[in-house]
């Protein structure tokens, strides 16, 4: 039997049971305007429209501590916020990171963040494979300077690299005239009429969206030749004479 091919105003899937958690790391403090912000609204008003639950963290309104241990509080620091930040991320499908460009490069708030994660990659699921497994990662990018694609690929690796899955398209960007001028909320900015950027907005959001509906229905990423727990106890498939204990 032949596939059938849905319409173009036909979503192949429900969505409405998988959750997106988007990290603003702007580095001004609520309720100063983000223009970050104004490029991930656009993102999650296609979730949110087909019923995706969404959370947005701006990460500089929290406490969040210097270092790559999972709960800082219980190495120096008084205060971290974090393990109740990583809570939020693990009840989440979707992981999408959104910052602007600082010296052609991520914000030292999204640094802190990506290291955060970091911090939490070694924690393993019940299937014995690192914790973020079955989930999917993607980021925004906003500024007035050079660098989105250098921004974009240091976050996408980084995520890959801790475990997210990464569907194509996964970035989307705004950036205006180099050098001082309008930032992407500002009238006359042309940033929220942007065709390429609305252009990738809107593919990143739906290949996330995707890739999130195929890992929940199968289960995830198969456990099978990727567990560490596995791996730690001796049992190292595809090495020779590996031991099973």
């Amino acid at each position: 039997m032949t596939a059938q091919t849905p319409s173009p105003g036909e979503p192949p899937a429900r969505y409405d049971d998988l959750r997106a958690l988007v990290f603003n790391c702007t580095l001004k403090r609520s309720p100063e305007r983000s223009n970050t912000q104004g490029l991930i609204d656009r993102s999650l008003a296609i979730m949110e429209g087909l019923g995706v639950r969404t959370d947005v963290v701006r990460a500089v309104d929290h406490d969040i501590a210097t270092g790559v241990w999972p709960d800082m509080s219980e190495h120096g620091w008084r205060a971290d916020e974090w393990p109740r930040l990583y809570e939020r991320v693990m009840a989440s499908d979707i992981l999408v990171l959104a910052g602007p460009i600082w010296l052609g490069d991520n914000s030292s708030v999204m640094k802190r963040v990506v290291e955060r994660l970091y911090a939490c990659s070694s924690l393993l699921n019940g299937a014995g494979q690192y914790g973020y497994y079955g989930r999917v990662g993607g980021c925004l990018v906003t500024g007035n300077e050079d660098g989105a694609k250098h921004c974009a690929m240091n976050i996408l690796y980084s995520l890959q690299h801790l475990g997210f899955t990464i569907p194509p398209q996964a970035d989307a960007a705004w950036i205006g005239e180099a050098g001082p001028g309008p930032s992407y909320l500002d009238p006359g900015s042309g940033g929220p009429q942007n065709d390429f950027t609305n252009r990738n907005m809107t593919f990143m959001t739906w290949n996330l969206l995707h890739l999130a509906r195929l890992l929940r229905d199968a289960g995830g990423i198969p456990p099978f030749g990727n567990q560490r727990a596995a791996w730690d106890a001796g049992c190292r498939r595809d090495f020779e004479n590996p031991e099973h204990r």
